[in-house]
């Protein structure tokens, strides 16, 4: 049985990154993302590890929630992380300007608020 503190731990990665994501795109076009070369190995980073951490969360965890796009974030880390030749560039921009955020808001009914 998987330990409910990892489960969190690795849903609060995955929410981390998506809004450290939001914070890098926020208010940005494709025009300059397509030349920002840093921005897009930013996003691109921050789109693995959301990725990995969705990979680590237990089967269990992520059978009893299907609402969370598991193999959507699993899939494209892996395409990220293998598929040297391909150009990705519109994918990412999806990925890190529609999934992320959305991804948020889903992960924010099961995470606490962050206390500051």
């Amino acid at each position: 049985m998987p330990h409910p503190e990892r489960e969190l731990s690795y849903l609060w990665d995955m929410q981390n990154a998506a809004k450290e994501l939001g914070d890098i795109m926020r208010g940005a076009k494709f025009a300059i993302f397509e030349q920002d070369k840093m921005m897009r190995y930013a996003a691109e980073r921050l789109l693995l590890i959301i990725g990995e951490a969705a990979n680590h969360v237990s089967p269990q965890f992520r059978h009893k929630h299907p609402e969370i796009p598991w193999e959507v974030f699993i899939k494209f880390r892996n395409i990220l992380a293998h598929e040297y030749g391909e150009s990705l560039i519109n994918r990412v921009w999806l990925a890190a300007t529609e999934r992320a955020p959305a991804l948020i808001t889903i992960l924010d009914g099961y995470l606490p608020e962050e206390q500051e």
